[in-house]
């Protein structure tokens, strides 16, 4: 129970951030909680080691040097320009990014959007002199819906594809997930104009190409988005003709960064510069949630209160609510067993895979995605989405959300 009441102490932390005079950041807190779990003995410290997911951290490491290299060359504001220059007013802007954003989350990760991303819209709302809250929202948005309708959205979905007996997981997914996607993409975009609606105003944008600061930094990191294209393509292709081939996602990263780790002459201060500090929450994170699933409570729970696994809304109601408590991706290692064990069909696999990941639109905890945002927004220009901020758009986008994966999944049978 010690460690289900440092996770409500770290939730209410998260939320109001501030105790007197003293402000905490989200990783700071998540590291306490962590801190709170060892020191009570509710985990080994061994175990605790144990429970960092090494692929991941590497994961993000990998991205996070590609993505500060993005921004340290210019050459991200370069790309964005050519990206976001016919979006003449903040309608058109918002949509660009919801869409946009969400469609490539599906096919590069959403998390890796999120670390590229991120830098791209502080960089148009201080253009544009919009107020960075709205876009920092719909790149939140985007990246966690958009990823839904892929296999290789994000990680929980990539479990499922792997471990769910899906035959063919691209067709499956896009049969299923790509028409509720799109259709819940403008609801948030809808939803965004309606809770800042004094904020939509109706004046024309107007984009300057940036010069590009570091010519040969941005070639390197030119060659490393190739990589990541060409790698991300493979995958696809392995996936699709169904190769036993175990290319993670923690390759791709790694071998995109290459080029400015090898090659590039400030790659000391490019990696003394990567946001260390989302890599400590990430760490601190496992180490939490670890102590929380191996109190066992919520497994038991499942069972005392006798759901049926296999029912739609039983999924994707449970997948929403506890994806904020042990994160979506313990969720579904402990869900997809279940399903599978009792045969669920494609149906009940897509309301798993819909369901965890459009948890991260409830609350910040619910995707990691969300936490990589505010981080660099807040590291960078000292921008902060609160976690209020974040649950009066979430909980209706959310509710919404859920109804039309229901009600989409619920044509299949």
């Amino acid at each position: 129970m010690i460690s289900l009441i440092i996770l409500g102490i770290v939730f209410i932390l998260i939320a109001v951030r501030q105790i007197g005079n003293v402000r905490f950041q989200i990783w700071q807190i998540m590291l306490l909680g962590a801190f709170g779990v060892l020191v009570t003995g509710q985990i080994h410290p061994v175990e605790a080691v144990k429970s960092i997911n090494i692929d991941i951290m590497l994961f993000l490491f990998g991205v996070f040097v590609v993505g500060q290299s993005l921004e340290e060359s210019g050459y991200l504001a370069h790309l964005s320009y050519h990206f976001f220059r016919k979006a003449k007013t903040l309608n058109s802007l918002v949509l660009y990014i919801m869409f946009g954003m969400g469609m490539f989350s599906a096919f590069l990760m959403n998390d890796t959007l999120a670390i590229i991303g991120t830098p791209v819209v502080l960089l148009l709302a201080k253009k544009t002199n919009m107020q960075p809250k709205i876009l920092l929202l719909s790149l939140a948005f985007a990246v966690t819906t958009g990823s839904v309708m892929s296999p290789i959205g994000n990680p929980q979905n990539l479990l499922i594809a792997i471990h769910g007996g899906i035959t063919n997981p691209f067709i499956t997914f896009f049969q299923f997930l790509f028409i509720p996607t799109a259709l819940n993409l403008f609801i948030a975009y809808l939803l965004l104009r309606l809770f800042y609606r004094k904020h939509f105003h109706t004046s024309p944008i107007s984009h300057h190409l940036e010069p590009i600061k570091d010519i040969k930094m941005a070639r390197l990191v030119r060659a490393s988005l190739v990589l990541l294209a060409v790698m991300v393509l493979a995958k696809i292709v392995i996936a699709f003709i169904g190769l036993g081939v175990d290319f993670k996602l923690t390759y791709i990263s790694i071998i995109s960064a290459m080029p400015v780790i090898l090659f590039c002459r400030k790659r000391l201060g490019i990696i003394r510069h990567i946001d260390w500090h989302t890599l400590i929450f990430f760490a601190a994170m496992f180490i939490l949630m670890e102590s929380v699933w191996d109190s066992g409570f919520f497994q038991q729970t499942i069972v005392t209160m006798n759901l049926n696994p296999a029912s739609k809304s039983m999924i994707m109601t449970v997948s929403v609510l506890l994806s904020q408590l042990i994160s979506n991706v313990p969720l579904v290692a402990l869900y997809l067993p279940m399903l599978t064990e009792i045969g669920g069909s494609n149906v009940e696999l897509m309301a798993l895979a819909a369901g965890s990941t459009i948890a991260g639109n409830l609350t910040i905890l619910g995707a990691a995605s969300n936490v990589i945002i505010i981080q660099s927004a807040e590291r960078n220009k000292g921008v902060t989405l609160t976690f209020w901020d974040f649950v009066k758009v979430g909980i209706p986008l959310t509710a919404t959300n859920v109804t039309v994966y229901w009600l989409f999944l619920s044509l299949f049978g």
